[in-house]
């Protein structure tokens, strides 16, 4: 791993079931536990991996689309099951759906002939997030000596 490869976020407990991330830029992002039970609006850890896994693919799409023309529209829809099975509570099912409309005339038609292939090229090859979920990459959970 070289300092370049490497990306991190710190997680800081803010209440009981509430959490912020911080990114190495000073961004932050509030989630929590509760969330996807109704008793808030706020994104759960499970609603962030799938606007991770969204977000990525729809920013490879954009960057390949919009040289051509703006969309009118750029709607990512990506939704799951969450089941607990023998194999702990997880997702399944994970699907990524694009509604994206260009303008007519030729820059749009070069965009909508685009489209396809972007979004191909990115779950095939270029997000990192779905990619990383697709494959199945071991994570460990350790605990620091504090």
């Amino acid at each position: 791993m070289t300092d370049n490869s490497l990306r991190s976020v710190s997680i800081e407990r803010t209440r009981t079931g509430h959490f912020t991330a911080t990114n190495a830029r000073g961004g932050t992002i509030g989630f929590g536990t509760g969330s996807g039970t109704g008793s808030g609006t706020g994104f759960t850890p499970v609603e962030l991996l799938l606007a991770a896994i969204g977000g990525c693919t729809a920013a490879d799409v954009d960057v390949a689309t919009a040289r051509h023309v703006e969309p009118t529209e750029f709607t990512v829809t990506v939704s799951g099951d969450k089941i607990s099975d023998e194999l702990g509570n997880r997702m399944t099912d994970l699907t990524v759906t694009f509604t994206v409309r260009f303008p007519d005339g030729a820059p749009g038609d070069r965009a909508r002939a685009i489209l396809p292939r972007a979004v191909t090229a990115s779950h095939e090859r270029l997000c990192t997030v779905s990619r990383t979920v697709e494959i199945g990459t071991p994570v460990t959970a350790t605990v620091a000596d504090v």
